[in-house]
């Protein structure tokens, strides 16, 4: 804009030189009638003050300006100065900012601003009238107008603000089906809502159009809009996505489906309509693999057979949406650590009208990683780390010189995984090497195979375990998980205390394990990564021979369910975990069960391994029970509420976790904490800060107000 203005300016300028050659009487005319300002075509701006502004220093409110001094004068831009600064004011709580620009000092080169600032008013009370329908607790939790942040700051008026909380006090409400509302605010410091409900309307019809491959019958399945219901917005675009879902999932690549509502308000009724347009059905043709320069086609092409997008099969356009976003290009992106993966239809080079091939594009990220840190858990204490690790590992494709070996670049493309873990820590130290074929014989079956030597000082003895271990898991078309595992681990007890429990003492030195488990589990997730509804399961038996003869039986069951979901469609979610697990025969106390702390046995307000079965110290006259020597079985039920605060970031925990063991009372605690999920850092692991306190606990158990671990308790 100045650039445009600015040459106006140097054109009129060479306009007048122009007419100064051919009438100099002419130019003495109009010099007579023109702004000093003009006279020599342009000005330039001689200087840039501030009057009367007492809260914000002349360098903070320059900053607001889009100009400088020393540049061309525009008027136009001195004029929208004023406005921004004002503006700038008015965010800041001061809503009777007035700024007025001087015309006489800007016509010689001088921007001069004078500004009466007026009180900043502060919010004292936020209040509504008129509300019966609903809730005051309720309307205050959709609005953002606080008399104070963060518990201590204070709150200034803004127009803006109340403007937009008046925006979302409408969408409440006509989401709650009072389409007839009125809302208005009176008041600055103390703040009142005032708010003329209306009438509450309710469903009368419910009808589709233009639907010919779905009956009405079928769409009208899993609808939450009956008739004389009250009329839900809400609802009724959940059902529009429910019916797109059910075209796309039946090849419809370009169905579209809207809701209309139809008010009668002689009777207070809505009559809805959905409007089906379907397009055509289609089927997938080829699938082609792009941008893979690394990646082999088929570590791609199994993801996609898995989930069952193959050639001839319906093109499932709910999984892989023709605008992109769509849940099987995350699971590509994922399980290939692509940057982006982004699955497109176009029409097929034999001109089939029935087919659309699929375009898998893939954007390859880095996956081999050489990563030195430190980490710190409650459970763990400090650990320092070097972990070596290639995510696309390919066992098959040897390097063909040192230095290709030396820079990795061998061992690349096949969708394994490799990692080699180097972690010693203050209170557990843990070294490894792992490999994982996640499609066995290139079918949906995981292959495990690793070899591991971990240490950690317990309670009254040094615990060191050497391990290896192979297992299969096969994943089903109708989500059964059937598993097979097999481990071969030494456990060496030592460094004893003098006072150590007799059973720690009767297991000490070397204890040669070699344990079978056989399991089964369900998956009935909507997402592996993110869930929001569904559930999963797991049961299995392990039998364990050696120097110890016992069993295991453990059963773990995970429930999802969304309890609420935004207009951004960020989802609050319920998740319910119950544990059990019980030995059979007399398992020694480093294989019996162990409660408290993060992870999978975890109580949080309980330190780790702080409720268990005590044992009596020896070696000490007046000997108390003391150290734990775990439980011959455990149960745990905890429920978690994940809020979303910033996308799928960060988001905020409410949890009430609870459980028993063979010992002492039942227990509980609740809490709340932080999620923060960083995908491009951590994978699909988040980090979580969590505050809790003990509701219900024993008088042997030990707890623990603050955890902090990076996973996920469910």
């Amino acid at each position: 804009m100045r650039n445009v203005i600015m040459t106006i300016f140097i054109s009129t300028a060479v306009s007048s030189v122009v007419m100064a050659q051919a009438s100099e009487a002419d130019l003495e005319r109009e010099s007579q009638t023109t702004e000093p300002a003009l006279e020599s075509g342009v000005e330039v701006i001689k200087s840039i003050e501030f009057e009367n502004n007492r809260k914000y220093k002349d360098k903070a409110l320059l900053k607001r300006l889009d100009f400088a001094a020393g540049e061309y004068l525009d008027p136009v831009l001195a004029e929208s100065g004023r406005a921004a600064i004002e503006e700038f004011y008015r965010s800041k709580g001061y809503p009777h900012i007035v700024v007025t620009l001087d015309n006489a000092k800007l016509a010689e080169g001088e921007v001069v601003y004078s500004i009466v600032e007026g009180p900043r008013i502060r919010i004292k009370s936020v209040r509504f009238e008129g509300n019966k329908a609903l809730k005051t607790g309720d309307l205050h939790n959709t609005i953002k107008t606080r008399t104070t942040s963060w518990l201590i700051r204070p709150v200034y008026y803004t127009e803006e603000k109340i403007a937009a909380d008046v925006e979302r006090l409408r969408e409440l409400y006509y989401q709650r089906g009072y389409l007839n509302h009125r809302i208005g605010v009176q008041g600055q410091s103390d703040i009142t809502f005032t708010i003329e409900e209306g009438p509450l309307y309710r469903v009368r019809n419910v009808t589709f159009r233009d639907n010919t491959h779905f009956d009405d019958e079928t769409l009208l399945a899993g609808l939450e809009l009956e008739s004389g219901q009250p009329y839900y917005q809400r609802k009724a675009q959940t059902h529009e996505r429910r019916i797109l879902k059910l075209y796309r999932e039946s090849g419809f690549i370009d169905a579209q489906v809207t809701s209309w509502a139809k008010f009668v308000t002689e009777v207070n009724t809505v009559d809805v309509e959905f409007t089906v347009v379907e397009g055509r059905q289609f089927r997938i043709g080829r699938i082609d693999i792009v941008g893979n320069e690394q990646t082999q086609d088929k570590v791609v092409r199994r993801i996609l057979d898995e989930y069952d997008f193959t050639p001839g099969a319906l093109y499932n356009a709910d999984r892989a949406p023709r605008q992109g976003g769509g849940q099987l290009e995350r699971y590509v992106q994922r399980m290939t650590l692509a940057e982006e993966a982004m699955i497109r239809p176009v029409v097929p080079a034999n001109g089939a009208e029935d087919q659309r091939d699929a375009v898998v594009d893939i954007k390859e990220g880095m996956t081999g990683m050489l990563n030195p840190g430190v980490a710190i858990g409650s459970d763990s204490g400090i650990i320092g780390r070097l972990i070596i690790e290639q995510r696309n590992f390919d066992i098959t494709d040897w390097p063909e010189s040192f230095d290709d070996f030396i820079m990795m670049r061998g061992f690349k493309g096949g969708g394994q995984s490799l990692r080699i873990a180097l972690e010693p820590g203050t209170i557990v130290s843990y070294y490894s090497v792992t490999f994982r074929e996640p499609y066995f014989r290139d079918r949906p079956t995981s292959l495990d195979v690793g070899g591991s030597q971990w240490e950690r000082w317990r309670e009254s003895y040094d615990e060191e375990r050497t391990k290896g271990y192979f297992g299969f898991e096969k994943r089903l078309k109708n989500r059964w998980r059937p598993s097979l595992d097999f481990r071969l681990e030494n456990v060496e007890v030592g460094a004893l205390e003098y006072d150590a429990p007799q059973e720690i003492i009767d297991v000490k030195g070397n204890n040669l394990l070699a344990g079978a488990r056989v399991g089964i589990g369900k998956d009935m997730r909507d997402d592996i990564y993110m869930p929001s509804k569904g559930y999963r399961f797991k049961v299995g038996y392990e039998e364990v021979t050696g120097d110890e003869d016992f069993g295991i039986v453990k059963g773990t069951a995970v429930g999802y369910t969304t309890l609420y979901e935004d207009l951004l469609e960020r989802k609050t979610v319920l998740a319910v975990k119950v544990l059990a697990a019980t030995t059979l025969s007399d398992a020694p106390p480093f294989e019996k069960f162990y409660a408290g702390g993060t992870g999978e046995y975890g109580i949080r307000g309980f330190d780790y391994r702080g409720v268990s079965t005590r044992g009596l110290q020896t070696g000490v006259p007046n000997p108390v029970r003391k150290d734990p020597i775990g439980s011959d079985w455990v149960f745990l039920a905890n429920t978690e509420v994940t809020i979303p605060l910033h996308g799928e970031s960060i988001a905020a925990l409410l949890f009430l976790d609870s459980g028993t063991i063979d010992t002492g009372r039942y227990r509980a605690a609740a809490g709340a904490g932080i999620q923060i999920m960083i995908p491009q850092l951590l994978g699909p692991v988040p980090m979580r800060f969590e505050f809790s306190k003990p509701l219900r606990r024993d008088e042997e158990d030990e707890t623990r107000t603050f955890s902090f671990n990076m996973g996920r308790l469910f």
